[in-house]
């Protein structure tokens, strides 16, 4: 049994030009290429497309996936890791509904609930992701960094985060050139706000490291549907990454 790129593309939820660039980054190549140019593919490949989906949503980033199936030997074995880390992310979220129902059963006791309770299960969302790219010292530090403001900080810091996603938005819908002066103002403003959360390299003047994270953070706006939402639509999100990517360009 094959699938055409579009018929896999409907099934898994995700967009042919995902495929398309999964393929061109060697993550995922079709089974075959018909006459007609058409790709296909097999069981074999909508099984690695399932692990790459899987790795996705654990929130590992396309290079730290590209790793680990790289590394892998036996198939089934890298199956039961997968299958390993699927239950720690089950626990997590058993974590975070044990902290929201504290939270609840807190308000209706007329009690004020404890805060450490209410956020676990909710700091670690992209630990993995951070950790893979910019190792454990990163996660660590902007996570104390974010935990030790009070609620009005993190509220600023989030109406701050919302007012930026708003202007590129509108600069999409104005319809600027991702080389145009406000854009690139925009991808300033960007890395501004990066170079606010410690342990990142912009936040250090990494230059070398500061230009990858830049544009891996732009293609995994691209790769990951959440962020496509966020700035309205794919289109949004490929304007972002490649007013953030020319930005980073200025640097080499």
């Amino acid at each position: 049994m094959e699938w055409t790129i579009q018929e896999l593309a409907a099934r898994a939820g995700i967009t042919s030009r995902t495929l398309r660039h999964y393929d061109r980054v060697g993550l995922l190549a079709p089974s075959r290429v018909g006459a007609n140019g058409y790709r296909y593919y097999n069981p074999t490949a909508v099984a690695r497309l399932q692990r790459i989906l899987l790795m996705r949503r654990l929130g590992m980033g396309l290079p730290a996936i590209a790793e680990v199936l790289a590394d892998e030997v036996d198939a089934l074995d890298g199956l039961r890791a997968h299958i390993a880390a699927l239950e720690e992310e089950r626990d997590r979220i058993e974590r975070q509904v044990r902290s929201v129902r504290h939270t609840l059963e807190a308000l209706q006791a007329g009690v004020e609930p404890r805060m450490d309770v209410m956020l676990a299960g909710f700091n670690d969302l992209y630990k993995d992701e951070v950790i893979s790219r910019w190792g454990e010292r990163a996660f660590q530090v902007s996570n104390d960094w974010w935990h030790g403001k009070s609620l009005d900080q993190q509220r600023a810091w989030k109406q701050d985060t919302d007012d930026l996603v708003a202007a590129w938005v509108a600069a999409v819908k104005a319809g600027d050139s991702p080389t145009s002066e406000h854009a690139q103002s925009l991808a300033a403003r960007h890395v501004q706000w990066l170079s606010q959360i410690p342990g990142t390299p912009t936040a250090e003047g990494d230059r070398e490291r500061s230009i990858e994270m830049v544009n891996g953070i732009g293609d995994m706006f691209v790769d990951d549907p959440r962020f496509a939402a966020m700035y309205d639509d794919a289109a949004g999100a490929t304007f972002v990454r490649d007013a953030l990517q020319a930005y980073a360009r200025t640097w080499m």
